[in-house]
């Protein structure tokens, strides 16, 4: 008789619930520290002596977990997702001890480093695990609480930050991961569902190389391109040359490799493909309208409070916990295609309400748009997830759901890039309208006007009378005025760019594969033949 193998489908139900509360944990801690240093980051700079490493706090955490997430995903589908996530935890809490005790920026980027390979082992890894852990019919409710535990953590990762800073010190952002490390670790040691492995796992080794040199280039392109230099410019057309180069080179490899970590037949399935471009949208739509109402609510409404701006964003966070848990919950009565067309739908309202925000804007109108926006997102990330899982074949559920998950992640960063292109290119021309040509010719055509504004009002304040800096203080509402106006004109674009959803909303249909795997078929037809 065959040893029996551990599916869903006979799990102890309480080592499941076990297990999937100590995924829930490890998600959220990794979801925290992807956005936590937004608060505390200044300060952060100013003790370690590191202010012109200052984006690279971000920056690195999310390359990091950006281009590990496609690699855990095919290993977790080899080796099984329990070995994959003890050392993606391993990497988080070791990153995150040395990062509290981080004495220089170097030392603490490299920290940030770590943390982020951990996370990119993290989410993917827990978000394959609810296939494992669940049937298909059960997977959208599970999904739907990782959803909202994404939006929680990711929301109240600069609130947290803030308060511990302000009261504590800022090392212990990063040392109160490890007693909920530790949790988690414990809550995980039981049995996995775990592949039974009947030969040596062959790794993609130059798949993998190559991936990675690809999504480094692509990655950097958007986050230097417009600050470190132009769009247009030698650097720019390299990096683009190089991304176009490995991605071909990759495509070439993999449709030769054994074990592919993106199979090329993948395009062959079509929610998989609407879901990537789906997520890609909503990566896009998401971060850029994160990123700019933030920077609109602290610049404008709250006098450049960001701790209260984080408290304001719990409004999101609220939102999307409420739509996560109800599409979870009522996808198998509902079907996929209503959430995917209801959720853009109230995601483009909430960003049209932004770009009506002005200077006059109450924080009430505000924390609606969040709370609306936060609905609208909530609706789209379990059910798409769910789809893609329930689409897949056993053998490739870690790959087919970081596949997706990479592609989002991508669009986050590209969509940051492109609400800046879309905010510089207007604020130059509203400027000119707004202020005279004296003040015009001496500040920045970009965001970083406000940076002029807060030297010059710095200058005046100590007493510093000088040229240009009272003239720009004088025009003070004027430039505000020019950097409300090009914000609400980049979330206005985005509705735009978020309506394309409804779109690949409208022709999501799911069809749940056949997801017995290799080894339970091998272990019927043992049984069949022992019985006979």
């Amino acid at each position: 008789m065959a040893v029996e193998q551990i599916t869903y489908k006979n799990i102890d139900p309480k080592v499941r619930n076990m297990i999937m509360l100590g995924l829930i944990l490890a998600m959220l801690i990794a979801c925290f520290d992807g956005t936590i240093v937004a608060t505390c980051g200044p300060v952060i700079v100013q003790d370690l002596q590191g202010t012109a490493l200052y984006s690279w706090m971000v920056t690195i955490y999310l390359l990091c977990e950006t281009v590990m997430i496609p690699i855990a995903g095919k290993l977790s589908d080899l080796y099984g997702r329990k070995p994959l996530f003890l050392v993606g935890l391993g990497l988080f809490v070791g990153g995150s001890v040395v990062a509290g005790m981080s004495t220089n920026m170097e030392m603490f980027i490299v920290c940030r480093a770590v943390q982020g390979l951990g996370g990119g082992i993290l989410i993917p890894v827990a978000t394959s695990a609810v296939a494992d852990l669940y049937s298909p019919m059960e997977r959208g409710k599970m999904q739907g609480i990782l959803g909202a535990v994404f939006g929680i953590g990711s929301g109240i990762g600069p609130l947290i930050g803030g308060y511990i800073t302000e009261f504590f010190s800022w090392h212990w952002i990063f040392y109160m991961n490890v007693p909920l490390a530790i949790i988690a670790f414990i809550l995980t040691l039981k049995k996995f569902p775990t592949p039974e492995i009947t030969e040596k796992p062959i790794i993609d080794y130059l798949g993998i190389a190559v991936l990675s040199l690809f999504l480094v280039d692509l990655l950097l392109l958007f986050q230097w391109g417009g600050t470190d230099f132009d769009w247009i410019s030698v650097e720019s057309m390299a990096m683009t040359a190089a991304a176009i180069i490995l991605l071909v080179i990759f495509v070439f490899i993999e449709k030769r490799a054994k074990e592919p970590i993106l199979a090329p037949h993948l395009i062959h399935n079509k929610v998989v493909v609407l879901a990537a471009i789906f997520m890609f949208i909503f990566g896009l739509g998401m971060m850029g309208a994160m990123t700019y109402s933030s920077m609109f609510a602290v610049t404008i409404l709250m006098d450049g409070d960001t701790l209260k701006a984080a408290e304001y964003s719990l409004a999101m966070v609220l939102g999307m916990m409420i739509t996560a848990t109800l599409s979870g919950r009522f996808l198998n009565r509902t079907g996929y295609r209503i959430w995917l067309i209801i959720g853009p739908l109230i995601t483009a309202g909430s960003m049209y309400m932004m770009s009506r925000l002005t200077m006059d804007s109450t924080l009430a109108y505000y924390a609606l748009c969040l709370f609306l926006l936060g609905a609208g997102l909530g609706c789209m990330m379990g059910v798409v997830m769910t789809a893609v899982q329930n689409s897949s074949s056993i053998e490739e559920m870690g790959m087919t759901t970081s596949a997706v998950n990479v592609i989002r992640s991508v669009g986050a960063t590209i969509g940051t890039a492109v609400f800046a292109v879309l905010i510089g290119n207007k604020i130059t021309d509203e400027l000119r309208s707004n202020l005279s040509e004296y003040v015009f010719d001496n500040v920045s055509h970009s965001t970083g006007v406000l940076d002029d504004l807060a030297v010059a009002a710095a200058h005046v304040e100590a007493g510093d009378y000088s040229s240009p800096f009272v003239e720009i203080v004088a025009e003070a509402h004027e430039i505000l005025l020019s950097f409300a106006n090009s914000v609400d004109f980049a979330f206005l674009c985005g509705v735009f760019v978020i309506l394309l959803q409804v779109i690949i909303g409208i022709f999501f249909k799911v069809k749940i594969a056949d997801q017995i795997s290799e080894a339970e078929v091998a272990a019927q037809s043992e049984d069949k033949e022992e019985e006979s």
